[in-house]
C-alpha cells in the first residue's frame, strides 16, 4: 500500500510540474506570437514614399504617377493618371486606396500548396496593385476572392518570383475591393468649372412674384 500511495504522489507531482511549465512558459509564448501576427502590417512603407502605382483588373488597366512640382514637397505633390488617359487624378479616390495599402494589417497567415491557389481566386485575381516607391523599390498586392462568410479577401503580398511549392496568403479588409474596383470617371479629377456648374444647378431659382393688374 505504501508503494501505491508513493506512486500516486509522484504522478500528481509530475502533473503539477507539467502544468506549471505550460502556463508559465508555453502559453505566454503562444499569446505573444499571436499578438505579433495580429499587429503585423502587410507593408512597411508610408504613403509619402509612393512614387507611382498601377491597378490591373479584368475590366481595365490604370496607371498613376505623383507629379512633383517646383516649390511643393514630394508628399504633397498631386497625382496624375497616366493611362488610359493623361489627366489629373481624383485626390479622394487615390488617398482612399493609398491609406488602405499602408495601414492594412493581417491577423493570420495561411500556407497553401501552389496548386491550391485557385481555390482562393488567386489564379485569376480580381485585382493586382503594383507599387513603386521613391527609392525605386517595388511591391505587389494580389487580391483574390472573399472568404466563406464574405468578410475578408484572400490576398498575396509580394509573391516570390521563383514560384515555390508553398504559398503564403493573408486575409485583408474588403474595403480594398471597393478601393480598386472603381469606374474610370471616379479616378479622374473633376474640373473646377464642372463642380461649380453642378453646385449652381442644385440651387433653386427664386420664383418671381406675379404682377396682378386690377380690372378697371
Amino acid at each position: 500500500m505504501k508503494l501505491q500511495w508513493t506512486t500516486w504522489i509522484l504522478v500528481l507531482l509530475a502533473l503539477g510540474l507539467g502544468g506549471f511549465v505550460y502556463f508559465s512558459e508555453m502559453k505566454p509564448a503562444r499569446q505573444q506570437e499571436a499578438a505579433t501576427i495580429k499587429e503585423r502590417k502587410i507593408f512597411d512603407f508610408d504613403k509619402d514614399q509612393i512614387q507611382s502605382f498601377t491597378i490591373k483588373t479584368p475590366e481595365q488597366l490604370l496607371k498613376f504617377e505623383r507629379v512633383q512640382q517646383a516649390g511643393i514637397e514630394f508628399s504633397k505633390s498631386p497625382w496624375q493618371m497616366k493611362f488610359p488617359v493623361d489627366k489629373p487624378a481624383s485626390d479622394p479616390s487615390v488617398a482612399f486606396l493609398l491609406n488602405l495599402l499602408v495601414s492594412a494589417k493581417s491577423d493570420r497567415i495561411l500556407t497553401v500548396a501552389a496548386d491550391e491557389i485557385q481555390q482562393y481566386g488567386l489564379d485569376q485575381p480580381q485585382a493586382i496593385v503594383e507599387i513603386k516607391l521613391k527609392n525605386q523599390q517595388t511591391h505587389q498586392l494580389i487580391l483574390g476572392k472573399s472568404n466563406f462568410n464574405n468578410t475578408f479577401l484572400y490576398a498575396q503580398v509580394d509573391p516570390p518570383t521563383d514560384k515555390p511549392q508553398q504559398r503564403q496568403l493573408v486575409l485583408l479588409t474588403k474595403d480594398l475591393e471597393n478601393a480598386v474596383k472603381r469606374p474610370l470617371p471616379e479616378w479622374q479629377s473633376k474640373p473646377a468649372s464642372q463642380d461649380k456648374s453642378q453646385t449652381n444647378s442644385k440651387k433653386s431659382t427664386p420664383e418671381q412674384p406675379k404682377l396682378i393688374i386690377p380690372s378697371p
